[in-house]
């Protein structure tokens, strides 16, 4: 096969399948891993795909846009709410979490039950205002810069706090989520404070739903032998959450 065969047969398969991998393109085309990278540098370069870690995604799915939390609020929020009723099972009775900043640990914290003790650690305002005063919840807010696309305490502060904590559970959203990357979002600041609230948590579950399976954004922040958990929904590909599992991640379908 020629190369510029090649190079629209790679093409029509990153458009069908969304995703492919360096070693699978190698044997499927009998050429070395060596001579698929310079065919996605070609293809790249064309404007055909984007280049990923090990393998390639179509030109719409690796992005740095980040759109507001008022907006990704009403999006699969059906989806959303099975997840929270299902992570609900995994808070820990009288122990400790962490919830992270988005629309579906909001949903979470709205769930929890406020009759017994249960220690709460947030960055983000939202969950905060849902749990301030709440029953036998301890609340603890973690300082910083608020940012406003998510609502969500960053920074110095913020970092500083969450490093000396030590939670049960950690529950933690993403922009992004695939088993060759990890779990990703477009902004370093938030990256980083992310990064913390994996590193706080004895037990990292992560709360993603369909849409951002698959998905890569600009900041990786957790690998995935850093994620104990995946709760998602239905919808998700079966092939990703394969892929997931195959790396040791443990998936709850909602």
């Amino acid at each position: 096969m020629y190369a510029t065969e090649r190079h629209e047969a790679i093409a029509g398969l990153v458009r069908q399948q969304g995703r492919v991998a360096v070693t699978d393109v190698a044997a499927q085309f009998g050429v070395t891993t060596e001579t698929v990278r310079r065919d996605l540098a070609a293809l790249e370069k064309a404007g055909l795909l984007r280049r990923v870690h090990g393998g390639a995604v179509p030109t719409s799915s690796l992005t740095v846009v980040e759109r507001a939390v008022a907006d990704r609020d009403v999006e699969r929020a059906d989806a959303k709410d099975r997840i929270a009723r299902a992570a609900l099972d995994l808070v820990p009775s009288g122990g400790s979490i962490a919830l992270d900043a988005g629309t579906t640990t909001v949903r979470l914290a709205r769930l929890l039950p406020l009759d017994s003790p249960l220690l709460v650690v947030t960055s983000a305002v939202p969950v905060a205002a849902q749990l301030a005063g709440a029953g036998r919840i301890d609340l603890h807010l973690v300082g910083g810069r608020v940012r406003g696309t998510t609502h969500a305490a960053v920074g110095p502060d913020a970092l500083a706090s969450l490093g000396a904590l030590r939670v049960d559970t950690a529950f933690v959203g993403t922009n992004g989520l695939t088993a060759d990357h990890g779990l990703t979002t477009p902004d370093h600041d938030e990256a980083a404070l992310k990064r913390a609230l994996v590193a706080a948590g004895r037990r990292v579950v992560v709360l993603a739903d369909a849409s951002k399976l698959g998905q890569e954004h600009l900041v990786r922040f957790a690998g995935l032998d850093q994620v104990d958990v995946l709760v998602t929904d239905a919808s998700a590909p079966r092939r990703e959450l394969k892929s997931l599992e195959a790396r040791g991640v443990e998936v709850l379908v909602a």
